[in-house]
């Protein structure tokens, strides 16, 4: 939990350098005016398509019909449903563009002035980021298209995007954060071991996508805290196997003591 705790710090810290903000702030913008302007031009189409497709089942439509009060209750849960829906799209359409783009401006600059004790092994690469990105977003439609018929259960339309937009976090940023400093070997064996960690960093993170304006923030300040989390996992484990690590720039920040 403290190596959570620290990437958090030292992201937050992150902030007050320059060309760091604009990378933060820029996915999110992009992504919430393209998905407010759907929204509103789709909204009533939508609804009503989801209105119509519950009344058409069979063990529903007939006490719907019978009733204006379930009938009125019913659009009302879909048009929160349907809202909500729209967050997990923001989001992770702000995750692909911070992953291909943003992200690996950042890893520059941070890993330059934190990490550069870290021998760079590119263990990954630009192609591999966009393809991971690609994969993690797919299944992750999926799997939100699967759920939306449970969003009409009190509080499932919160809990889910959550849990599925922090394995979202954990799959596309994961990689991004280690591609230039791990290799091959490392690259794999870091995730699949930090990967509870990763788990709970990337859940925490998700949250702030429903806090408003934080959430303009929120994917890229995701993928920030995964790479000053992997980074020093990956430092961690060399120092832990007796690999040579590079003499460092002097840096203000504090490493976690073994």
């Amino acid at each position: 939990m403290k190596e959570i705790i620290l990437a958090l710090g030292r992201s937050l810290r992150s902030l007050t350098r320059t060309g760091i903000f604009w990378h933060l702030i820029w996915p999110g913008i992009f992504a919430t005016v393209l998905w407010t302007v759907v929204a509103v031009m789709s909204w009533t189409f939508i609804v009503e398509g989801v209105v119509a497709w519950i009344d058409g089942l069979s063990w529903v439509g007939g006490w719907l019909d019978s009733s204006e009060v379930a009938a009125g209750v019913l659009v009302v849960l879909v048009k929160i449903a349907v809202a909500l829906a729209f967050v997990p799209l923001i989001y992770v359409t702000a995750a692909i563009l911070v992953a291909v783009v943003a992200l690996p401006m950042m890893l520059e600059r941070v890993a330059r002035r934190d990490y550069a004790d870290l021998e760079m092994r590119r263990g990954g690469s630009n192609m591999g980021s966009v393809w991971n990105a690609l994969v993690a977003t797919g299944l992750f439609l999926g799997a939100l298209l699967l759920s939306l018929p449970f969003w009409l259960l009190p509080g499932v339309g919160l809990v889910v995007p959550v849990l599925l937009t922090g394995w979202l976090n954990q799959r596309a940023f994961g990689y991004d954060a280690l591609m230039m400093h791990a290799d091959r070997e490392e690259l794999g064996r870091l995730r699949v071991d930090q990967r509870m960690p990763m788990l709970v960093l990337g859940g925490g993170t998700a949250l702030l996508a429903y806090v408003p304006l934080v959430n303009l923030l929120a994917p890229a300040f995701s993928g920030l805290s995964f790479v000053h989390f992997m980074l020093e996992s990956l430092r961690r484990d060399r120092t832990r196997n007796g690999v040579t690590i590079l003499d460092p720039q002097p840096s203000s920040l504090p490493r976690i003591s073994e």
